[in-house]
């Protein structure tokens, strides 16, 4: 499922799930998360994907329970806290939680036939308050408005110009970058990351994070999670409520 190699001080982190498009389960969320804490010797990350997908999101047959969504949260948290520079080399699809894989990363090079989004709303699901701040700190509030509000689609040049992606390229681009970071000093990056991370990316103040939550959560308890969920069993499209 996934696949830890090194090239010089940069560990190569490979999602191993072609026949489901590197789909995210409970167990892969957990091996990452355990790769990353692994990889304490590196001085880079690489992110990406073996075959024609990055990441195609959540497989569907674990997103709608807490079990996903907290090995999610904790994986992706570990990504970005990571105290070295890590790169997501997005060679294709990131759909879903595979967006939020690649912003979870603090770079993104993007293949030619990569493309974002993030299709909740047509699933009755959420993304997290963090999840969101992040995509519009990358990528600008109106992209960010986009794939959430509408579910549009980013390609790889849309990314690139709106900032959400920082270079086209290939792994093989994305691994070079990542060689020429482990050169520098590590703790002025673990500083200047740890730094942009708390400043710009502070925590909420209690009464809004409350608040936030609560209606985070609210969707994952509402009648259209349960139509959501419902319809992808039944294999039609769900009908939304608003309740």
């Amino acid at each position: 499922m996934i696949e830890l190699s090194w090239q010089d001080r940069v560990a190569v982190v490979t999602l191993d799930r072609p026949d489901r498009h590197n789909a995210l389960n409970v167990e892969l969320c957990r091996r990452i998360e355990a790769v990353i804490a692994e990889a304490g010797a590196a001085r880079a990350i690489v992110l990406t994907g073996n075959g024609r997908s990055f990441c195609s999101g959540a497989d569907l047959g674990e997103v709608y329970t807490a079990d996903f969504r907290d090995a999610l949260y904790r994986m992706l948290h570990t990504v970005t806290d990571a105290p070295v520079p890590v790169i997501a080399a997005v060679n294709g699809a990131a759909i879903g939680a595979g967006t939020q894989l690649a912003i979870a990363a603090d770079f993104r090079v993007v293949a030619e036939r990569a493309r974002f989004s993030v299709p909740t709303a047509r699933l009755g699901l959420a993304v997290d308050p963090w999840t969101i701040r992040r995509l519009a700190l990358l990528a600008g509030n109106g992209v960010a408005r986009r794939l959430l509000l509408a579910c549009d689609q980013l390609e790889a040049d849309a990314a690139l110009a709106s900032g959400l992606a920082d270079r086209a390229g290939t792994v093989e681009e994305a691994l070079a970058w990542a060689r020429q970071t482990a050169e520098l000093a590590p703790l002025t990056q673990a500083y200047s990351k740890r730094v942009l991370n708390e400043v710009f990316e502070p925590e909420f103040d209690e009464a809004l994070d409350t608040r936030l939550h609560e209606a985070f959560e609210g969707c994952w308890a509402s009648e259209d999670f349960a139509e959501g969920r419902l319809a992808r069993t039944e294999k039609r499209q769900p009908v939304f409520q608003g309740r």
